[in-house]
């Protein structure tokens, strides 16, 4: 691929053919609590532009929640990167389209120096992956009564409205720390709901007919973002910082869908071979 700027101005870096960003997003979203909005950390997504002008990659790809398209920042953005030269292609995609056992909608703007941008991205044809997919055996995690003391009421009641629902004997998911039109719980025959930086999905199960309960734990939230088993977490914090990178991160099947959108056949024959491999591993 042809070099965009000068050796000096890149220095030891060299040729530059991709760039991926996902600035900031918390302040984007309600994430944040009841905090006020910091637009200093919204304008984080300003450093894409300076680091796109000084590398001029052939590609940028920019990833944020799609509630960065509400920021007044947002039009300038896009505007700057096409004032540099880029096709520039904004569009939402969500995981489960991309046989991710998640429901998972971002924003994603394609950006290329040559050429259009792709004006979608294709998964592959197979069916949205589930909750049931991503579990573990039974018996491999331990569990709680779902009614033992001290348990709170919030919980029992989301408990008791999916099994209003759904009836005795039958698996489901409580979900923590938000309220929504589902009743703070969901079935297991559907993709997960988004998976967030907080420890915030129960596994409800029976045992003799005695519901029992259990969080989801990381190896099955890393089936949840699409990770194959050579991504190893072991040894990177704990639990809770486990959960919060997978909740910050991208889902690789989505991304690498992205990717090749762009990049076409030159993904396969011209990308450095760490790129190749990491095409080919998602």
């Amino acid at each position: 691929m042809t070099g965009r700027t000068t050796a000096s101005a890149l220095g030891e870096l060299g040729r530059i053919d991709l760039l991926l960003a996902s600035p900031e997003c918390t302040n984007h979203t309600h994430a944040r609590g009841k905090r006020p909005i910091d637009e200093s950390s919204r304008a984080t997504a300003r450093f894409v532009v300076n680091f796109t002008r000084e590398l001029l990659p052939r590609w940028v790809v920019i990833e944020n929640v799609i509630q960065m398209r509400a920021w007044d920042g947002y039009a300038r953005l896009i505007g700057d990167l096409r004032s540099l030269g880029y096709h520039v292609e904004p569009m939402v995609l969500d995981a489960r389209d991309f046989g991710v056992p998640q429901q998972r909608r971002r924003l994603f703007v394609l950006c290329d120096l040559e050429r259009a941008s792709p004006r979608q991205v294709q998964g592959p044809p197979t069916g949205a992956a589930t909750v049931a997919s991503i579990l573990d055996p039974p018996d491999t995690w331990p569990t709680t009564p779902l009614r033992r003391s001290g348990r709170a009421a919030p919980t029992l009641e989301r408990a008791d409205r999916a099994i209003a629902a759904l009836g005795t004997g039958k698996p489901f998911l409580i979900v923590y720390y938000g309220t929504d039109a589902s009743g703070g719980w969901q079935r297991i025959d559907r993709p997960l709901r988004t998976l967030t930086t907080l420890d915030r999905f129960g596994l409800v199960t029976w045992v003799d007919g005695e519901p029992r309960l259990r969080m989801l734990q990381v190896p099955e939230l890393k089936r949840a973002m699409g990770f194959g088993v050579a991504y190893d977490l072991d040894g990177v914090g704990r639990r809770r910082d486990r959960i919060r990178l997978l909740g910050n991160g991208v889902a690789p099947p989505v991304m690498a869908a992205v990717i090749k959108a762009l990049t076409g056949d030159r993904a396969s024959t011209e990308c450095h071979p760490m790129a190749q491999r990491a095409l080919s591993a998602a």
